[in-house]
């Protein structure tokens, strides 16, 4: 395993390359900013105001399943919360919703913790406090009312995060294909990227109504194995949620999670991941290109 890691990583040492899941102990372990009691120290530091008034550190730690460097054929990426910051958008599209039905404004920090699993999803959370749980046809509806409304402003504010398209283009140097995979719909994926500069890093796109399953199912993961010509384990997912990591576990992909998307407001603590990288570029570190047969 490469030595050569960020400064917010302790390693671990690697786990097998044989089957079977690692010890715990093998693991890549981040630390990230966010206040977490059971976190904090017993007693701070005398004079140490400035420390006791900065953000408590979590730690991370992953549960890698595959040798590092992991020898890959593609590299799939999520897109909102992992290539793209879409929440802004999205907040807007929902209260717009909800204001043509009459309802105030939700918080925007509400809002984020309902992106991850498609547009009939976050609607029906949206809309919760409001009217319960829409039954299908006013849901049907209900959906279609966000879509008109997220198709004046979806690509208002997204954009890509930093070190997204360096990241991607160091991927590709490296001779890794790229796809990317999103329960986002396919109307609102491809626009996305192309207005963000990212559409032609991407030999494949799947979005949420590509197929006849989307994340956290297998298939999507499956279906751009084969497009690749590729093993599941050769093909690294990486995204920002438990939709994504349940994905590749059920695939026998590895995968990668970056710490700043939404993950519909869960802890990552505790994410069953190969690694937490800060970016994407951090994802070189610990992948190489496999040998063809």
């Amino acid at each position: 395993m490469s030595t050569d890691l960020p400064e917010n990583f302790t390693e671990a040492p690697a786990p097998e390359p044989s089957t079977g899941a690692a010890s715990e102990g093998d693991a890549l372990e981040s630390r990230m900013d966010a206040g977490s009691p059971a976190d904090a120290p017993a007693e701070a530091p005398a004079g140490a105001a400035e420390a006791a008034a900065a953000p408590k550190k979590i730690r991370l730690r992953a549960k890698p399943k595959f040798a590092f460097p992991v020898p890959l054929k593609a590299v799939l990426l999520d897109l909102d919360g992992t290539l793209l910051d879409t929440v802004g958008d999205i907040v807007t599209a929902a209260n717009m919703m909800r204001a043509s039905l009459g309802f105030a404004p939700l918080a925007p920090t509400v809002i984020a913790a309902y992106v991850g699993k498609g547009i009939p999803n976050l609607v029906s959370k949206t809309l919760k406090d409001a009217v319960g749980e829409p039954g299908p046809t006013a849901l049907k509806v209900a959906v279609a009312n966000f879509e008109r409304q997220y198709e004046k402003c979806f690509g208002d504010t997204s954009k890509p995060y930093p070190g997204v398209i360096d990241g991607l283009s160091a991927l590709k140097d490296k001779g890794l294909r790229l796809g990317c995979v999103t329960n986002k719909a396919e109307k609102f994926t491809l626009p996305l990227l192309e207005r963000t500069g990212l559409a032609g890093y991407f030999e494949l796109v799947l979005s949420g109504d590509s197929l006849a399953e989307k994340k956290p199912h297998p298939l999507p993961l499956q279906h751009a194995a084969e497009f690749f010509g590729a093993a599941p384990a050769e093909v690294l997912l990486i995204g920002d949620s438990v939709n994504d990591a349940e994905a590749a576990r059920a695939a026998g992909s590895p995968v990668f999670i970056v710490p700043y998307g939404y993950n519909e407001g869960q802890e990552l603590r505790g994410l069953d991941c190969d690694a937490f990288i800060d970016d994407v570029p951090s994802a070189l570190k610990y992948v190489k290109l496999a040998q063809v047969q």
